[in-house]
């Protein structure tokens, strides 16, 4: 029992600096750092000032809607995500970072049905869907001849459908835009009672979601990448053809009397019903906590 705490302990304290590490370099223009045209398959806001990397997926939304043919983002998605399945989003991505933060808040979690978080794992999928319809149609609206007005009706969500309500642009690009903003005012504490009455609608809105997504990360680990993810549903459909996969010794794995690694995985993938070479489920994200739960051993990391 002992070693295996350690063994949890020191996966989760590589991730946890692998995570630290990674957000003070996302965010390095803060120390003056120039920002780079690197995208990456995570959630970083492109309203962030202090972004050195862009979102592959926000610059795909952006470039429909300049009705441009978003090949880098999609190069980003396909080359890391063959190259490393999802692990970008346990590892490096900054609003997968905060949900792992939020996690330790409270001790015991609430444990959602099986049959109702089979459910829920395609509401990512409808929100990519839905998403990417929006871009489209609002691109080939306009490649068409059918004029703006489609595009006009859309507003905000023209341009960026997921964005203009996501809770990561919330909290890494409007908030501390708003803040610095109040801060940077000749006065800023005048006026600002009167001046929340004249604050749009759409603020109140991102602010509401980004307070639901935050106490559901809380009671349920790892929840807006379960569930909710369009980035997440995007790798979920490329990591079968990922390089990067996990496998089983069936010699050593104690299948019928063990469930730790089970019990362990914050994304709730069936492991002990996947193949014993090699698997990639589409809803691993390679945090490795089975591996450290695993007390035979029997679970390892397997590439190619």
């Amino acid at each position: 029992m002992v070693d295996i705490r350690r063994a949890v302990l020191r996966i989760r304290t590589l991730r946890l600096i692998s995570q630290i590490v990674f957000f003070l370099l996302l965010n390095a223009v803060l120390f003056g750092v120039e920002p780079s045209a690197l995208l990456l398959p995570i959630l970083q806001s492109l309203g962030n000032p202090a972004a050195t990397a862009g979102d592959a997926f926000a610059v795909m939304q952006y470039q429909l809607y300049q009705r441009v043919v978003p090949w880098l983002p999609l190069a980003s998605l396909i080359v890391f995500t063959v190259l490393l399945g999802r692990m970008l989003c346990a590892w490096i991505c900054p609003f997968g970072f905060i949900q792992d933060i939020l996690g330790f808040l409270k001790r015991r979690h609430r444990e959602i049905s099986l049959r109702t978080h089979n459910e829920m794992l395609y509401i990512k999928y409808l929100i990519l869907g839905l998403v990417l319809f929006i871009s489209l149609t609002v691109s080939l609206s306009v490649v068409a001849g059918l004029g703006n007005s489609y595009r006009n009706a859309l507003g905000v969500f023209a341009q960026a459908p997921f964005n203009a309500l996501s809770p990561h642009d919330t909290l890494f690009g409007v908030l501390p835009v708003s803040i610095f903003n109040v801060i940077t005012a000749e006065a800023p504490f005048a006026g600002i009672l009167e001046g929340i009455g004249s604050i749009p609608v759409l603020f109140w809105v991102r602010l509401f979601i980004l307070a639901l997504v935050i106490v559901f990360s809380v009671y349920t680990p790892r929840s807006w990448c379960k569930y909710l993810c369009p980035v997440g549903a995007e790798m979920a459909l490329l990591n079968h053809f990922s390089f990067l996969g996990l496998k089983r010794d069936p010699v050593q794995c104690t299948k019928s009397s063990c469930r730790r690694c089970v019990e362990a995985c914050p994304m709730r993938v069936p492991i002990l019903d996947q193949p014993w070479e090699k698997f990639t489920h589409p809803e691993c994200t390679y945090c490795l906590e089975c591996v450290d739960a695993c007390k035979t051993r029997a679970i390892r990391p397997k590439y190619a």
